[in-house]
């Protein structure tokens, strides 16, 4: 129920993607909602995020008295991914609009449960990949939505770290993440790729998933968050998928937290099409700004083409419009207010969950998982 004009936002679980992305960007839309609630199982948490972003919030430590309140209009869920079926479906059936974070939930049968109870309810239904509010990422959307690249035959969806396994959180935790760096990074990289391929009609999943250097002493020298701990490493650092599209598309999916490999990729992705190839560039050891290169022919000439950066060209700032969390919780709160479709579509991102937990089961059973 919306007051003063405004939405009435839950949040539940208050670690760090609630404090780092969606506790900021709520509150930089201040002209759309409010933040009504807080709650996590650690009450502490949900204090500290009160006193930080929403003083007049209310506090919880149980998400369904959160969702008896009338008054709560949209839940974002922010906790382990385990936890985002349960607390998903009691808001729907609480009659809440819920943003979950990413991925949809750790295993296709959740996700499948997810979606029964976001069509039962008939409210609105996202998922949390900020990615495709980047600038290089809409700006290659729009090219492959004019036909840029022609048919995308083959593409490779990047998530690869060399050393960044995160040492915080539950991120090790394989009972609560349900994996390791697939479905944390993986998951926006493949993500990024079937977007721009628009292509979600999958045959086929093969995966290889290893755990190699999660459990080496030796490995955790030179991790960019600190050495972690080798004997509660319970998740793959590295894990690996060839999907094949029911058109004959083909997408390699890499990813890993840790990895003898010299080059740094994430949340990136290499698309070839039969008019041109596309490639976006970046991750950690880039630094914060992508980069988007377009390579064809001009001309009996190979070309590359790459955005102008800022500055270079003369009333050119060659910025985008926002940060992508703050653009992506406006289009959002927006969608929720105007009746509109999120930018990020639940279908969509039930595929994404669906290949992961593929590449899981086909590294397990030692063979190719037909759809």
């Amino acid at each position: 129920m919306m007051k003063n004009g405004k939405l009435q936002v839950a949040v539940i679980g208050c670690g760090g993607i609630a404090n780092q992305k969606h506790l900021p960007a709520l509150t930089a839309q201040a002209d759309l909602c409010e933040i009504a609630a807080l709650c996590d199982i650690i009450e502490e948490r949900a204090l500290k995020a009160q006193k930080e972003f929403a003083p007049s919030a209310k506090v919880y430590t149980d998400y369904n008295e959160v969702f008896k309140d009338e008054k709560i209009d949209v839940v974002h869920v922010c906790t382990p991914n385990v936890a985002h079926c349960p607390i998903t479906v009691a808001a729907f059936e609480a009659g809440k609009n819920v943003l979950c974070e990413k991925p949809m939930a750790a295993n296709t049968e959740d996700a499948q449960k997810m979606m029964d109870a976001w069509k039962k309810s008939g409210k609105k239904f996202t998922i949390g990949y900020q990615n495709r509010f980047r600038r290089d990422c809409l700006t290659l959307k729009k090219f492959c939505e004019e036909d840029g690249l022609g048919d995308i035959y083959f593409a490779k969806a990047h998530a690869i770290r060399r050393r960044a396994v995160p040492t915080w959180g539950v991120f090790p935790n394989k009972a609560l993440q349900g994996g390791g760096p697939l479905i944390d990074i993986g998951t926006h990289a493949l993500d990024i790729t079937l977007w721009m391929m628009d292509n979600y009609e999958v045959e086929s999943v093969t995966g290889s998933v290893f755990e190699k250097l999660g459990h080496s002493e030796l490995a955790t020298q030179g991790n960019m968050f600190g050495a972690w701990d080798p004997d509660t490493f319970e998740v793959e650092d590295s894990a690996f998928g060839y999907i094949k599209m029911k058109n004959g598309a083909t997408i390699f999916l890499e990813s890993a937290w840790a990895i003898n490999m010299k080059e740094s990729r994430e949340a990136a992705t290499t698309l070839c099409g039969t008019k041109a190839g596309a490639e976006l560039i970046g991750g950690m050891s880039h630094g914060e700004e992508y980069q988007l290169a377009i390579n064809d022919t001009t001309c009996g000439q190979l070309t590359e083409k790459t955005l102008s950066p800022g500055g270079t060209i003369a009333f050119f700032e060659g910025k985008g419009s926002g940060e992508p969390k703050d653009l992506e919780c406006r289009q959002w709160l927006e969608a929720v207010i105007n009746d509109t479709e999120p930018l990020v579509k639940p279908e969509q991102a039930f595929v994404v969950t669906k290949i992961l937990d593929n590449i899981y089961k086909s590294a397990r059973e030692g063979h190719e998982i037909k759809f």
